[in-house]
């Protein structure tokens, strides 16, 4: 049996970047015919929104585009790298983040930006996944090259934790546009698995999901 290729959308809070950019690849997936070969998840570098549903203008436009809108928040941990394939960071920030937090250079590696695959951005892209950009220099993965790189910053899906309604169509056309670049290199990988399937893992993929927390007072964006 062939090992589902796993990807996670990793934002601040997972109520407003991660879920929508869960939805929209989702949605691409079964429209490939993909769905059945690909696992989709999203979370938060950090859990202050963790069990609560996606802000609820996050909701109001996934639905007025025809996007499912079902979520619960949830923080992502460095023990999920091992079953993931794929961890796609919304902003430069929680590049940096995610990177630092990857036990092995392998599992950095894994890390790229969701704008990095939108058509036209190819070099920034090319920064990213150069082998300096991914040296973890310690067991913490430090990283001094990515924040000396303003190059990235540019390919950034912004947060609209503080905006309008506005901000966050905005941010759904940035999603959209990156992801069918996204799913092209998706396509390939699943191909690829087609003819050399992976070892299936030791451990269920739910036992890495993160527990429920009770919802904490202070609040951060996504």
């Amino acid at each position: 049996m062939t090992t589902p290729f796993r990807i996670c959308f990793v934002c601040t809070g997972n109520i407003c970047r991660s879920p929508m950019a869960e939805s929209v690849f989702r949605a691409h997936l079964a429209e490939d015919g993909l769905g059945g070969l690909v696992e989709v998840d999203s979370a938060g570098t950090g859990g202050w929104h963790e069990g609560e549903g996606a802000d609820p203008r996050t909701v109001t436009v996934l639905r007025t585009y025809g996007y499912e809108s079902t979520h619960t928040a949830r923080q992502f941990h460095a023990s999920w790298f091992g079953h993931l394939d794929l961890v796609i960071a919304l902003d430069s920030g929680h590049l940096r983040a995610l990177r630092r937090m990857a036990p092995t250079r392998q599992d950095a590696a894994k890390v790229h930006l969701l704008r990095s695959y939108a058509t036209g951005t190819a070099d920034a892209s090319d920064i990213t996944d150069r082998p300096d950009a991914i040296d973890v220099v310690d067991s913490l993965g430090s990283l001094d090259f990515l924040d000396s790189v303003d190059a990235m910053d540019e390919l950034d899906v912004p947060d609209p934790y503080y905006g309008d309604l506005t901000d966050f169509e905005a941010c759904l056309e940035m999603v959209e546009s990156a992801s069918e670049g996204l799913l092209t290199a998706v396509r390939t990988e699943v191909a690829a698995r087609a003819v050399t399937p992976a070892r299936v893992p030791e451990h269920d993929r739910d036992h890495h999901r993160a527990p429920a927390l009770e919802r904490p007072q202070g609040k951060e964006g996504a």
